[in-house]
């Protein structure tokens, strides 16, 4: 279904697009067919990445032109969209002129390559910003966060948060050791992955991940599946890379955090994504064993998964998913999807706090939405 919608949509966006700065722009002829092509060609470049996306290595020569092209359709179709009231006022003003004081040929051409150049320079201006914001550090974030039944000894303390880092056919091994260095260097006390941190099987990313090994923090580094963990071919596999490489996965289970005579609970359900392998999320089996007496923190892929977190009473919700919309004005339908896009909230008195992501999923374009790491800091 996903691939169904995905499909008319480009299809539509193309034909409009073609029909826009293609069609309304020449006379039938050879330039005309030339720019035929490219648009055909550009299609078929992103159909293609989009088709071979299991295979990253394999597919990155072609997923960076079609991915690309991704990013600038969506901006064009949309620049061309807002001009679109100016082509029916001026069709319905030809209906209402005479035959011989119509626009001629030549002045209707003019115009509509002038509509097309500056719905072209807009989407470029656009879609360039988006790339250098998408493919640029992530920005630190440093959020305080309060939490009732906070132990003294952990006023201060400090979760770095990261999600969505997409390695896969644009973003690899240098992405993954930036990432790592900015961890490192707020000098966290535990880091938390809150899942889409793959986009490909262990023998393709598996080199690309491996920097992981290179987190420190005193508490350690904890994990839990995003959707796109449940796209490859084996998720399991996976997890026990993850491992490997020093990250504490948890699979619908929870683990005790001490410092002196403090602790809270650390938590972590699987994505909704799991259910598709027999691997649901259980907020029970995640929860079970917490006390009541002191904090409870749950690490959840989606921040819709927080009504399960606050039946339970979870104290505070970590997130990703959303990449903050990603593509502004896109988010507007991620919205209708989710209860936040990025940042703290309350949730029927949970606290939940949604990081935007520090890759992308599709076009390598970002706009309204960079990348971050987030930093908690946890005050009583």
């Amino acid at each position: 279904m996903f691939l169904l919608v995905l499909g008319s949509s480009l299809g539509l966006m193309t034909l409009f697009v073609w029909f826009r700065l293609v069609r309304s722009t020449t006379r039938p002829g050879r330039t005309r067919r030339i720019l035929t092509a490219l648009l055909l060609i550009l299609t078929a470049l992103l159909v293609a990445a989009l088709m071979l996306r299991r295979d990253p290595g394999g597919s990155s020569w072609l997923a960076w032109p079609g991915y690309l092209w991704f990013g600038l359709l969506a901006y064009l179709v949309l620049t061309l969209l807002v001009l679109e009231p100016l082509h029916l006022v001026a069709r319905l003003r030809r209906r209402r002129l005479p035959a011989e004081e119509a626009p001629d040929l030549e002045r209707r051409l003019f115009l509509a390559r002038a509509g097309a150049v500056a719905a072209g320079a807009a989407a470029v201006g656009v879609t360039g910003v988006g790339v250098a914001t998408a493919l640029g550090p992530p920005d630190v974030v440093r959020v305080p966060v309060r939490l009732a039944r906070l132990g003294a000894e952990f006023d201060g303390f400090r979760i770095a948060v990261v999600s969505d880092v997409h390695l896969g056919p644009l973003l690899g091994r240098r992405h993954t050791e930036r990432i790592v260095r900015m961890i490192n260097e707020t000098e966290p006390d535990l880091v938390a992955v809150v899942g889409d941190l793959v986009d490909g099987t262990v023998a393709q990313l598996g080199s690309a991940a491996a920097p992981l090994a290179d987190l420190v923090s005193r508490e350690g580094a904890f994990f839990v599946t995003g959707n796109h963990e449940y796209f490859v071919e084996d998720t399991d596999e996976w997890l026990t890379e993850l491992d490997r490489l020093g990250l504490q996965v948890l699979r619908n289970e929870n683990t005790r955090i001490r410092r002196g005579a403090s602790a809270f609970d650390l938590a972590g359900v699987n994505d909704l994504a799991g259910r598709s392998v027999q691997q649901p999320p259980d907020f029970d089996a995640a929860l079970r064993g917490v006390d009541a007496a002191t904090p409870t923190i749950l690490l959840a892929h989606q921040p819709v998964q927080v009504s399960e977190a606050a039946r339970r009473d979870v104290d505070l919700q970590l997130s990703g998913h959303t990449h903050g919309g990603q593509m502004w004005p896109f988010h507007y339908a991620v919205e209708l999807a989710q209860p936040s896009l990025a940042g703290l909230s309350t949730v029927d008195g949970t606290q939940l706090y949604v990081s935007r992501g520090a890759g992308f999923w599709g076009p390598p374009v970002r706009v309204g939405a960079p990348p971050d790491i987030s930093v908690l800091t946890l005050r009583g």
